[in-house]
């Protein structure tokens, strides 16, 4: 479904992503772990088109999104909950999902595809009229997925869901991505808590400096030496 293919993507002279390649096929959930400032959330601006790569390809369903600003990408079905949730705070929760679904050509299921979210996030309907900025952080974080959701995208790109939250609500927050994978939606999750992502994903990569120095299969990675040692804190 997405293909990244030798990407490289600068901020100025800062040379981000160098050459990078990721594929995410249809249905799968694809995970990039690494430390900060690896390169993983640049990896997701430059697919939704808030930076543009110097060099290389990013390719949806066979439209190169690379050659397309950002509102036009966000109406062909990438979505993004961003890292640090970045909700709109004076808005209620229902106007901020209702904002999710802004750049949709269709809206004939809005009502079913809101109702779903309030399944998945049933404290989202209790809230339905509170203002996003006095949600607790992990509701802000279900906000911020939700406000994804509504926009009924092909690939859903998650920026650190778990950033900041108790135990519980990481395995809240994981547990979600698991049952919206289940449904059969495609997830691209970038995250620091690298034995969890890998628990769920199917595939993942890992970032180093800009580059990918590991890909393979999620289990696999679970079990190398290098990613235990320096991700899951392994001796």
């Amino acid at each position: 479904m997405l293909e990244l293919k030798d990407v490289h993507t600068y901020y100025g002279n800062i040379h981000a992503l160098k050459g990078i390649s990721i594929t995410v096929n249809d249905g799968e959930i694809v995970t990039l772990i690494g430390s900060n400032g690896a390169g993983k959330s640049t990896t997701l601006r430059t697919i939704q088109g808030l930076n543009k790569p110097r060099h290389g390809s990013v390719v949806l369903d066979g439209v190169e999104l690379h050659k397309l600003p950002a509102h036009e990408i966000a109406t062909l079905g990438v979505a993004q909950s961003p890292e640090g949730r970045m909700i709109f705070p004076r808005m209620t929760v229902l106007e901020n999902l209702e904002m999710g679904a802004y750049a949709r050509k269709d809206l004939t299921t809005y009502k079913e595809d809101l109702d779903h979210v309030f399944q998945l996030f049933p404290r989202l309907k209790e809230r339905i009229s509170q203002k996003g900025g006095t949600l607790s952080g992990g509701e802000q974080q279900m906000l911020a997925m939700g406000r994804a959701l509504m926009a009924k995208p092909k690939i859903l790109l998650l920026d650190e869901p778990s950033m900041g939250l108790a135990p519980l609500l990481v395995e809240l927050i994981f547990d979600i991505i698991k049952k919206l994978h289940s449904e059969g939606a495609t997830i691209l999750l970038v995250e620091q808590n690298a034995s969890m992502a890998l628990s769920i994903a199917n595939r993942g990569y890992v970032l180093q400096t800009g580059e990918i120095v590991l890909a393979d299969e999620a289990s696999k990675l679970l079990k190398d030496p290098m990613v235990q040692k320096t991700y899951l804190g392994v001796e």
